[in-house]
Parts: structure tokens; C-alpha cells; sequence
């Protein structure tokens, strides 16, 4: 994953160079793939490349609870991406999971490049405004011991696997990556 992460990082930095001051990435797959990690690794290799950090925001934050992975792919078009892609700032709350609900403000105006990581964050109409689609691809296995190693239990994981085979059929994530 190091070098893939170099290559992204690399592909980022080279936006940035020729004038596009918020290149956006998309990093999804199915539940326990790697995204986070890898978000993670671009992130600190622009930040000691480039000549600033880029924001990470986080699927997880935006789901509104278990059910929410759709409107959480919903949530990031509407208050994130829309104003983004008018160069106006973005606004949202952070889902807060202890309590159930959303509270913590956040904004973004750009200026740096914007990794955005989760289920569902590249979709029919995200892919429109990213330059960089990554989907990761990681067997059933893996991702399920991933999974209890996280949250401790298989409590979710047949609700939220059957939301993503939903969501990506309909979607065609990986089909819109650039790479996979």
C-alpha cells in the first residue's frame, strides 16, 4: 500500500504544481478495505512533500448511525462537495456515534488538496468533481477480522455489508476508480 500511496501522493503534488489548488481524491471500497490507512499514508507524504497538510474527512464522521451509509454519500455531496465545487466554503457536523446524533461543527474552503475517505464516497456524482478515484479491493476475510479487531463484535456487519452491496450496485464505485 506504501507505493500506491506514493503514487497518489505524487499524482496529488503534480495537480497542485500546475495550478489546481484543491485537488480532491476519493478512496472507497467495501468495510475494512484499508482507506483510513491509506488516506493516512498520502496524507503525511504530501504534508513532507508539498508545502502543506491536506484535509481528511472521513465517511465515518458523516453517516448518521449504522443505516446511513447512503445518506452519509448524500450528506458529503450536499453540504461539502456542492459548496466546494462553487468555491464556497463547506460546512457540516461530525456524527458523534456515543451520542446518536451530529454536533461538532467543521468547515473547509480549500486551498489544500481534500482526501475523502469511506463507503460510498465515490459515487455517480462525486466522481464528477474528484481527480483522483481509488476503490480498494480486500477479500471477505480479511476485512471481516479487520472489522472485529475495530468494533469488537460482528454486531453491524450484515446490516452495513447488505448497505454496501446496495449502494455499489447501484453506484458503480469501482467502476468509476481510477485505479483499483
Amino acid at each position: 500500500m506504501e507505493q500506491l500511496a506514493h503514487e497518489i501522493a505524487k499524482r496529488t503534488l503534480q495537480l497542485v504544481d500546475t495550478g489546481k489548488s484543491m485537488p480532491i481524491v476519493l478512496i472507497d471500497g467495501r468495510s475494512n478495505s484499508g482507506k483510513s490507512t491509506l488516506a493516512a499514508e498520502i496524507q503525511n507524504i504530501i504534508f513532507k512533500d508539498g508545502e502543506s497538510a491536506p484535509r481528511v474527512i472521513h465517511m465515518d464522521d458523516l453517516y448518521p448511525g449504522w443505516d446511513g451509509l447512503a445518506a452519509g454519500a448524500e450528506y458529503l455531496q450536499r453540504v461539502i462537495l456542492n459548496p466546494l465545487s462553487k468555491n464556497e466554503t463547506a460546512h457540516w457536523q461530525e456524527f458523534n456515534w456515543a451520542k446518536n446524533e451530529r454536533d461538532a461543527w467543521r468547515e473547509f474552503s480549500g486551498g489544500t488538496p481534500l482526501i475523502i475517505e469511506g463507503c460510498g464516497s465515490l459515487n455517480q456524482q462525486s466522481a464528477q468533481l474528484a481527480d483522483i478515484k481509488i476503490w480498494l479491493n480486500v477479500d471477505e476475510e480479511t476485512r471481516q477480522k479487520r472489522w472485529l479487531e475495530r468494533e469488537g463484535s460482528n454486531e453491524h456487519w450484515a446490516e452495513w455489508a447488505a448497505q454496501e452491496l446496495d449502494f455499489y450496485a447501484r453506484e458503480k464505485s469501482a467502476d468509476l476508480a481510477d485505479r483499483i
